[in-house]
């Protein structure tokens, strides 16, 4: 206990931040304890104090497929920051921070004449969550261009560097453990003229901003897509767009995105993914499993 409060009163862990606003759909109630990681050092000494062994622990990146619960969450969110948002490139390869913002790192490796990540310009999250999730669009996954990650286990320390293969990555799937945080992440490339990767992310960002309800509260595809149909394609066909509870509902421009009002809580986020789900399995038999995670709630 003695540590914890060291490291409360050195500032690396606060108590009862809130999360709320470090989320996309800005809903949500505060974390037990919070810490913003900006360096190596900062990040053993966490590990160090045990306070990740003995709390649930959370790392959170971009907030873009979180839902907290309106009551917080009981236990550690763990930030990276710092040393951990900072790019470096080796010929045809990129090494990114496990905190970098994947729209940035998308026109990052452009300006720099490196080609084949342009797809990251369409999401919204941070490279860590991005290999833990085998994040994509536009036919392409993190697994089509990562050649390894470097990850640190929370609870023993341990340190590993894996290769792209050993990550086990599937369809929104790694074998990334709950207690492990991706410190880093290199990606492979290929060099090539920064305007015709300008030109790709133009497209790819109008195709959202045609297809998608940007400059809403919302979390991005909220169902993983089944085999052989879109889950928007199969939640508009039953009629659902424009399905509401309370301040929260199923987009009309794109099903399988749900968004927010300013009033929103987290409990009718969850609420209106439940009646949506029920939906789709009473009328079809297909079981949707969400794409944004769910912190918080009791089960």
């Amino acid at each position: 206990m003695g540590e914890l409060t060291d490291l409360i009163a050195s500032g690396l862990v606060r108590r009862g931040e809130p999360l709320g606003p470090l989320t996309t759909y800005k809903a949500g109630g505060p974390a037990s304890y919070y810490a913003e990681i900006d360096s190596e050092a900062a990040l053993r000494q966490l590990i160090s104090s045990g306070l990740p062994i003995h709390h649930p622990t959370l790392v959170l990146g971009r907030g873009s497929n979180l839902v907290v619960a309106d009551q917080g969450f009981d236990g550690l969110v763990i930030r990276l920051g710092g040393e951990f948002m900072e790019a470096a490139f080796d010929d045809d390869v990129v090494t990114a921070g496990g905190g970098v913002p994947l729209p940035r790192l998308a026109r990052q490796t452009v300006e720099a004449g490196l080609l084949g990540l342009e797809f990251f310009v369409g999401v919204p999250g941070s490279v860590g969550g991005a290999v833990r999730q085998n994040a994509g669009c536009f036919g392409v996954e993190v697994k089509d261009r990562l050649v390894g990650a470097v990850v640190t286990d929370l609870h023993s320390g341990v340190t590993r560097t894996v290769d792209a293969i050993s990550l086990g990555l599937g369809y929104r799937h790694s074998n990334i453990a709950s207690q492990d945080v991706v410190v880093s992440a290199s990606f492979k490339g290929h060099k090539g003229y920064p305007e015709v990767g300008r030109r790709l992310m133009r497209e790819i960002t109008r195709w959202r901003r045609d297809h998608q309800p940007g400059g809403t509260l919302n979390a991005g595809s909220v169902f993983k897509n089944p085999e052989g149909i879109s889950a928007g394609e199969l939640i508009d066909k039953l009629g659902l767009k424009g399905t509401r509870v309370g301040d929260v509902a199923v987009s009309d421009k794109h099903a399988n995105f749900f968004v927010a009002g300013p009033n929103a809580t987290s409990a009718e986020i969850r609420r209106l993914v439940e009646v949506v789900k029920d939906a789709v399995m009473e009328k079809t038999g297909t079981i949707l499993e969400p794409e944004i995670q769910f912190v918080g709630f009791e089960e």
